[in-house]
């Protein structure tokens, strides 16, 4: 029995990943095209040279994961000694140098993919530890809703502070030299809790799962189980289809405040006497739905399925992304409804697909007598760097398509395309996923079929022990 000491630790794991994701995801665009200063398709370009190889090295940290032995277990070690760079690297991904535009271009493509780099060497293993802390699939369910949960509420409190924090740091000025340093000192603070927060989970967690066999098989054994799992190969195309969604949404939501809905004109909100922005307060919003979409996710799949839960959600937030296309800027209240019901949407189906991730290695398992657990979990953030990079290369792009420019009054074409960002695009991704996840064989049925399986071996193996 996992206690809930526990649970919370392995939460706070996500709520400091999911910071500095959060930031990447709505943020980091905008901030490299309106406060660093590069043109809009050359981010686009370099989020997706840098996002795509980096996925790429996801499984090779996975692999390294597998076959780490230490005192504190397989995957835990990574939070302790990544706590620190991880933080310190994703700093400076937000500092502007006084180079020139090549030299800001280089600094970006360095820092950004070494971000990139810490980011898949902790996190790798931090998803991966969900398969090692309990056998249980409800038990997973579990430690999935208080991971998501947790992710969510980092993600608020990020995205609810972050610009009044940005705001105070460069004195409230517009000079791009202020706004510059308002920015920075905003994500040294992120980056301090972020690091205590990793430190956290590694402390209040544990490994309890162990492989079956006790020797680890050779890495081409490992590849070879892998590209023969079906229902990883179905998850990684819905989990890609889903960052899209998401990471198109995300990236587009700060230019659809600044260039649409003119939020500087509805000026500073107060809440306990802390200035907000417009933008702030609905993506903050969304993070607040995401948790009860995270919270619903659990009794709803105990009841009809993960995969029924999850091709719901997706297309219930089809649905309503088209309709977001629709709302005219001053719609501020419809918008702020649809960004609750998207987003309690898109919350319920995370926790869903890191626990199918865990079932997957289950299926392996019983299928191969092999637990690649860092492996096929590495392809969960192999996925979302996937999704992010296609999701935010084509924002990019379009945006420079459309006729995009930096701090200027945007035409027709440019406020056409960035609402297709809010609606049409991302209902591309939800679609698609749905049409993955229709596939995905592992019913509740077939888990506890494999869950016993593998419990009869483990206690077979331990016999033999003795």
């Amino acid at each position: 029995m996992i206690k809930l000491k526990e649970k919370i630790g392995y939460g706070f794991g996500d709520a400091a990943s999911s910071m500095f994701w959060k930031l990447f995801g709505m943020y980091l665009l905008f901030f490299y095209t309106d406060v660093f200063g590069m043109e809009a398709a050359a981010v686009g370009t370099m989020f997706l040279i840098t996002r795509v190889w980096d996925s790429f090295f996801d499984p090779v940290v996975g692999v390294v994961a597998d076959r780490t032995q230490t005192r504190w277990g397989k995957f835990r070690p990574y939070l302790l000694f990544l706590a620190i760079p991880f933080a310190v690297i994703g700093i400076f991904t937000f500092f502007t140098p006084a180079f020139s535009s090549s030299g800001k271009a280089v600094y970006a493509y360095v820092t950004y993919s070494l971000m990139m780099i810490v980011y898949s060497g902790i996190n790798v293993p931090y998803a991966s530890l969900l398969g090692v802390m309990s056998p249980d699939p409800k038990d997973r369910n579990v430690l999935s809703t208080f991971r998501m949960t947790f992710a969510y509420i980092g993600s608020f409190v990020t995205l609810l502070m972050f610009m009044p924090m940005v705001n105070y740091f460069s004195g409230n000025s517009k000079a791009i030299e202020d706004q510059q340093h308002g920015w920075f000192m905003a994500v040294v603070v992120i980056g301090i809790a972020c690091a205590l927060l990793f430190l956290l989970c590694f402390a209040l967690t544990n490994e309890r799962v162990k492989p079956i066999k006790e020797k680890q098989a050779p890495l081409i054994d490992d590849l070879k189980d892998l590209i023969k799992n079906r229902p990883w190969w179905i998850l990684l195309g819905a989990g890609v289809s889903a960052l899209i969604f998401n990471s198109i949404r995300d990236g587009a939501t700060i230019y659809y405040f600044k260039y649409f809905v003119d939020e500087d004109a509805f000026g500073t909100i107060r809440l306990l006497n802390i200035p907000f922005v417009l933008s702030g307060l609905y993506l903050a919003l969304g993070q607040a739905a995401n948790i009860l979409g995270v919270i619903l996710a659990a009794p709803i799949s105990n009841r009809i399925g993960k995969r029924y839960t999850y091709m719901s959600a997706m297309a219930l937030a089809t649905v309503l992304s088209i309709l977001f296309y629709s709302l005219d800027s001053n719609d501020i209240t419809l918008i702020f409804t649809l960004q609750v019901l998207i987003s309690i949407c898109a919350g319920s189906i995370f926790p869903l697909l890191w626990s199918m991730y865990a079932d997957c290695a289950d299926y392996s398992e019983v299928k191969t007598g092999n637990r690649a657990t860092g492996l096929i979990f590495s392809s969960s953030s192999m996925s979302q760097k996937l999704g992010w990079a296609i999701g935010t290369a084509m924002t990019g792009w379009l945006l420079a398509y459309f006729g995009f420019e930096a701090n200027q009054v945007q035409n027709a074409s440019v406020i056409s395309g960035i609402k297709m960002f809010m609606s049409i695009f991302p209902a591309v991704g939800t679609l698609l996923s749905v049409v993955f996840i229709y596939f995905y064989p592992l019913t509740e049925n077939k888990l506890k079929e494999i869950t016993a399986e593998l419990e009869i071996r483990r206690n077979k193996s331990t016999d033999e022990r003795i």
